[in-house]
């Protein structure tokens, strides 16, 4: 059960990380675990300070991103956005590299595309690829010990950034290139990226179709082409999914949420999620008592 919290846990880097960037490589063993609340304390849900990104090169780990469930197999890529919250359910024996990044030791370019491609799906890799990344760890790992070097920063920020650009590449791989996209495709991509940055503040779909200098029967269809979904049905799944982490993990009451959300109207974001979830508010956070 989720321990008693106002504010979801977030591993923060220590001062032992260099300078906003910590990478490290460990194996882990079921056995190093000797009670099950050891286990339960390490698997415990929470969002991560920076940009994370878990290479898993031995085993199996099965995790939960935001009420997901995946079961991951090496050799496998994990990309958390800090947004995300997420715990791990249940592992094999296993080795995995971690790198943990923040907004201003990243390449701009390779930022953008972090924002553009979140949440992403774990992603398995090719062997080629996976050759690739795990030559790339190697170089880095060798970099962050080297603290006496006087480049010691530079080196280990500039590897770690080609390690980002290498994975991201690998889940771009998967989608359609920017200019092959159809209008209504860029359209639904760009208002996906407001919606993330604005869902608390900006609720009414004429208000997103106006900051896209579209009419908001235009960007309805747009949207509702590419993902069946109209636009005020994907603002409120982006702010219900806001309020469950917020449920789940932490113990603010449902109007304290609603206000955080941008609902000053108490009853009417409770209905809202009662209509969007088919359960009340309440009724959601008893489940992680179950």
């Amino acid at each position: 059960m989720p321990k008693s919290s106002r504010n979801i846990p977030v591993n923060s880097m220590t001062d032992n990380f260099s300078q906003g960037i910590a990478i490290d490589k460990i194996s882990i063993k079921k056995s190093d675990f000797k009670t099950e609340q050891q286990f339960e304390e390490a698997a415990q849900s929470h969002r991560d300070e920076g940009h994370t990104f878990h290479i898993v090169e031995k085993g199996s780990v099965l995790i939960e991103i935001d009420f997901q469930k995946y079961k991951i197999n090496a050799p496998a890529v994990v990309y958390m956005h800090p947004n995300q919250v997420h715990r791990i359910l249940d592992f094999t024996n296993m080795t995995v590299c971690s790198l943990a990044i923040k907004n201003e030791n990243l390449n701009s370019d390779y930022l953008k595309f972090l924002e553009e491609i979140a949440p992403a799906k774990p992603l398995a890799l090719k062997k080629n690829v996976s050759t690739n990344i795990f030559e790339t760890v190697s170089l880095c790992l060798n970099f962050s010990k080297q603290n006496d070097n006087k480049l010691y920063h530079l080196l280990l920020k500039d590897s770690c950034n080609t390690l980002v650009a290498l994975i991201i590449s690998v889940f771009l791989s998967q989608e359609k290139s920017l200019n092959k996209l159809s209008r209504v495709e860029l359209i639904t991509k760009s208002f996906q990226q407001l919606l993330e940055k604005n869902y608390c503040t900006i609720k009414r779909p004429a208000e997103y179709a106006k900051l896209l200098n579209i009419s908001t029967h235009y960007l309805n269809e747009s949207i509702k082409n590419t993902t069946g979904s109209s636009v005020s049905q994907h603002i409120q799944v982006r702010i219900i999914l806001e309020a469950k982490r917020l449920l789940y993990h932490t113990d603010k009451s449902v109007k304290e949420i609603a206000f955080e959300l941008g609902y000053d109207d108490y009853p009417y974001f409770s209905r809202l999620f009662t209509k969007t979830t088919g359960m009340s508010a309440l009724t959601f956070r008893n489940k992680r008592h179950d």
